[in-house]
């Protein structure tokens, strides 16, 4: 990762610009559209990459379902930034903050299964979580045509972590 670049958790102001950047990949049905005000309210879930003072290059969230499993969701990086291993230290940021909570199964629904295979996930029947289906799931509205896939991690058996700034 560049020298200029910073790895935080997301703050209140950052919600705007987390919600243009989501949705960059949501207009193009990669991902699920997140509001502003939506973001705001979860905003302690997210973490971000960002340029010394300046752009978000890259987003991420974990959204916990239980008390021991979580969702590492919504992320996102710019185009201008692909290639560049942020999508890598995002996942491993939002593992970082999953392992602050306690939280060692964590799981993502993707459409890039090859991403999640690199990092170290394991392709899962999404059926392991239930939680996922019954708060999630049933509302969306993709239900019926969804080609996401599940990937799972247990970050007991993998100990790498990237630190986040304040």
């Amino acid at each position: 990762m560049a020298p200029d670049l910073v790895v935080r958790r997301a703050r209140p102001g950052d919600a705007p610009a987390i919600s243009r950047l989501n949705n960059t990949f949501a207009n193009e049905g990669q991902m699920l559209v997140r509001s502003p005000e939506v973001i705001a309210l979860a905003i302690d879930d997210y973490v971000v990459v960002q340029v010394a003072r300046g752009e978000l290059l890259a987003c991420g969230a974990l959204k916990e379902y239980s008390p021991s499993v979580a969702e590492v969701a919504a992320i996102a990086v710019s185009r201008d930034a692909h290639g560049q291993g942020l999508g890598r230290t995002i996942v491993g940021a939002v593992e970082a903050l999953a392992r602050k909570r306690g939280i060692f199964d964590v799981f993502a629904l993707t459409l890039q299964p090859e991403f999640f295979a690199a990092v170290g996930y394991q392709r899962v029947d999404r059926a392991r979580y239930p939680e996922k289906i019954r708060r999630d799931c049933l509302g969306c509205a993709r239900r019926f045509a969804c080609n996401e896939i599940c990937f799972a991690k247990n970050l007991l058996a993998d100990q790498t972590a990237v630190p986040l700034a304040a």
